[in-house]
């Protein structure tokens, strides 16, 4: 009688089998990020410390101080703080109503999908909707001139700083909803009613408590607008043209169209873009993770 004895070795397989899955579901987007975001920011930065043969060069960034540019920024952020901070603060009570004002909940439902939506319209067919709405035959134009209100008789202009500005709301107004009502959902309502025991009003409570709470939240958010806007290009182009001379355009006019365009020179102004929207969203983060630990 023979006895067969064998014995079984638990070995760890070389390779997790999970960890491949897991990679090879985000390698798409590992991918299409290498290709369309990191290198061509790598190719910007590195054109804009070269001449056009190919020569190391800091004249390209001496130019960004030029007036014309420099004029050019000023404008862009103008007009990236005028419609950050409108869009900021009508987008916050629109978002305060949905969530702590009692409307029915089939409201917010609603209101929130168009939000996803409206926050996404932009370039060519937002321009056009705002030129047949509020355009010199537009529809709202006609009809105000109907009942005797002359709207460019007042010095309104589409195609002007405002113009634009209220343009850009359109967008910066769902995104500010969509941003800040979590926030505004993670008030607890301990807070409110602890506040109320110690004699506090409404007006109290959201000075003392809520606001210094969702500060934060609500400066991180404005950063995130004011670069959202900076970095528009295809509505100011298709609603002004080349009237109004903000960085997006002039970028647009040194690499594609100008006569005596400079195409390092654009790569150029893209650095300051990348650099000025990189400030606001690494500040937008902190704020973020701040306004995370207090709502733990």
């Amino acid at each position: 009688m023979s006895i067969v004895t064998t014995s079984t070795v638990n070995s760890t397989p070389m390779i997790n089998k999970r960890v491949v899955v897991d990679w090879m579901g985000i390698a798409p987007f590992l991918i299409f990020a290498l290709l369309f975001l990191i290198l061509p920011t790598v190719y910007l930065v590195a054109g804009a410390f070269l001449t056009p043969d190919g020569s190391f060069t800091l004249k390209n960034i001496a130019d960004l101080f030029t007036p014309t540019i420099m004029s050019a920024y000023l404008i862009s952020i103008k007009i990236s703080v005028a419609s950050a901070l409108g869009g900021a603060i009508i987008g916050f009570y629109l978002a305060w109503a949905l969530v702590l004002g009692g409307l029915p909940t089939w409201i917010r439902h609603a209101f929130l999908t168009f939000s996803g939506v409206a926050s996404n319209f932009a370039g060519v067919p937002l321009a056009f909707s705002f030129i047949a709405t509020l355009g010199r035959q537009g529809l709202v134009t006609i009809l105000l001139a109907h009942f005797g209100f002359n709207l460019y008789g007042t010095g309104f202009n589409l195609l002007s700083f405002f113009g634009l500005t209220i343009t850009y709301m359109y967008f910066q107004i769902p995104l500010m909803v969509l941003i800040i009502t979590p926030a505004l959902d993670g008030m607890k309502k301990e807070w409110r009613e602890a506040a109320s025991i110690l004699g506090a009003t409404n007006g109290q409570y959201w000075r003392m408590v809520a606001l210094p709470i969702l500060w934060p939240s609500l400066l991180g958010t404005t950063l995130l607008l004011f670069a959202n806007s900076f970095g528009a290009i295809a509505t100011a182009i298709a609603l002004t043209g080349s009237s109004l001379n903000i960085v997006p355009i002039v970028l647009y006019a040194q690499i594609r169209g100008d006569v005596l365009h400079n195409a390092n020179l654009g790569y150029a102004l893209a650095l300051g873009m990348i650099v000025i929207t990189g400030i606001s969203n690494v500040i937008y983060i902190l704020m973020r993770m701040r306004a995370e630990r207090w709502q733990k």
